[in-house]
Order: C-alpha cells, then sequence, then structure tokens
C-alpha cells in the first residue's frame, strides 16, 4: 500500500535542451563558461571538444531549458483506477513555468501534496527550480525545501525507492518497467534524441507525447512498488 493518499501525489516528468541549437550560435560569454564546464568532462572523453559536448548542455539548468513539463493525478477506485495527464510545452521558457506554477499552486492549495518523478531528486525537481529562479519567479511550496527536515520533503523518487538504500545503484525509467512488467515508455524516443527532435526536427508535439507516456509510466511503476493495482492502458487520458 502507498504510504501516501494516491490522489495527493503529482507524477511529473521534464523534457529539456540546450539554450542554442549549436555551438557556435552560443554568445562569447556563455561560450567561453561552457568550455570551462567542459573540461570536467573531457576527463572522461578526452578526446572530445567543447563543441562536441554542447549537446549534453541540456541536462545542466544554466545552459539549458524546459520545453515541456507533463504531470498526471490519480483519481478512482483500485478495480477503476484512473490516470489524467496534462502537459505545458512550448519554446516560451517563462509563459510555460508560469502555467505549470499556476497548476501548482491550485493543486497544492489545501492538504499535503507530493511530486513523484524517476531520479526526480536529482534532475527534474533541482532543474524546475534553478529555471524559476533565473526568471525570478517565487517557487511553489510543494517545490520550496527551504528549512524542511529529510522527512518533511514532499518528494517522491521512484529510483530511489527501488535502491532500497543502496546509493551507487542507478536504474533507467525503461529497465525499471521492463523489469517489473510494464510496457516501455521508450517505444518511439528517448532522451537522448530530444536536442535533435526540437532543434532539427521541430516536432515539439512527439516531445509531448514521448513525456506523457514517461509520466504514464512513472505512475505505473510507482503503483507496483507499493503493491497497487496498475491503471488500465484506456483509463489513461490528456487534458487540452
Amino acid at each position: 500500500m502507498s504510504p501516501y493518499p494516491l490522489h495527493t501525489i503529482l507524477f511529473l516528468d521534464i523534457e529539456t535542451v540546450s539554450q542554442y541549437a549549436t555551438f557556435t550560435e552560443v554568445p562569447e560569454d556563455w561560450a567561453s563558461l561552457w568550455r570551462h564546464k567542459a573540461e570536467n568532462m573531457m576527463r572522461d572523453k578526452p578526446a572530445a571538444t567543447p563543441e562536441e559536448l554542447y549537446g549534453r548542455a541540456a541536462i545542466y539548468a544554466e545552459f539549458g531549458k524546459i520545453i515541456c513539463i507533463s504531470c498526471g493525478v490519480l483519481s478512482g477506485p483500485a478495480a477503476d483506477r484512473k490516470l489524467l495527464l496534462k502537459s505545458f510545452s512550448g519554446d516560451d521558457e517563462a509563459t510555460l513555468l508560469l502555467n505549470f506554477c499556476d497548476l501548482l499552486y491550485k493543486w497544492g492549495s489545501d492538504n499535503q501534496k507530493y511530486l513523484c518523478a524517476h531520479n526526480g531528486k536529482d534532475f527534474d525537481f533541482p532543474y524546475l527550480c534553478r529555471r524559476m529562479i533565473i526568471h525570478g519567479m517565487k517557487l511553489p511550496t510543494v517545490l520550496n525545501l527551504s528549512g524542511k527536515k529529510p522527512w518533511e520533503v514532499p518528494h517522491i523518487d521512484t529510483m530511489e525507492l527501488w535502491k532500497f538504500g543502496e546509493y551507487k545503484s542507478f536504474i533507467s525509467l525503461n529497465l525499471l518497467a521492463h523489469t517489473l512488467g510494464i510496457p516501455t515508455p521508450k517505444d518511439d524516443i528517448d532522451g537522448s534524441q530530444v536536442g535533435e527532435v526540437y532543434w532539427s526536427q521541430r516536432d515539439l508535439p512527439r516531445i509531448v507525447t514521448y513525456c506523457q507516456k514517461d509520466v504514464a509510466t512513472v505512475a505505473q511503476v510507482y503503483l507496483r512498488l507499493n503493491g497497487e493495482s496498475l491503471i488500465r492502458p484506456e483509463n489513461i487520458t490528456i487534458k487540452a
């Protein structure tokens, strides 16, 4: 059984890209900072150049941006459990984040609420906070950890749950889902292809679909880890 009421959990996933399509477009001040950042990466790949490593800028909040946030909430009894998905996407990150914050304020206005993501504590949650701060936004309560004790942090991480205390263990969402008998969300693209699909193919809807599949999978994984019944595919819907 889930230690938290299922309807109080917001499952989410974000997709990020570099702030510029190619390194040649990066302003010189930022290019200089990226070269310095890339020095650490080049220790593992000594033959690589900062220009060749620029695709990895997407994973750093200082050099990347969010282009999609998908989230989902559960409802209904176990026998007929439903998942409602909603996405915020676009080229204008500030607007995207403001709309997401508006949802968080409305959704989290009463009682204790929780956020759940795969590797969320190391990526999704801090990335969201950093980009909001960069845009001068106030952090919603459910993201603001200031003054909270470790046991008061309202963040759930399915990768952390699977570790069972083993600190060195890393597992992808794809592998964990497959291990637990849950259909893989990686049936089209994966995270390494998001930048190419966004900058070269200009196919944001494809990225949104991919992000939504990840959210549905995170929800299914969480349910499975807690001995709860899974959501039937026909009970997963998308809110416009």
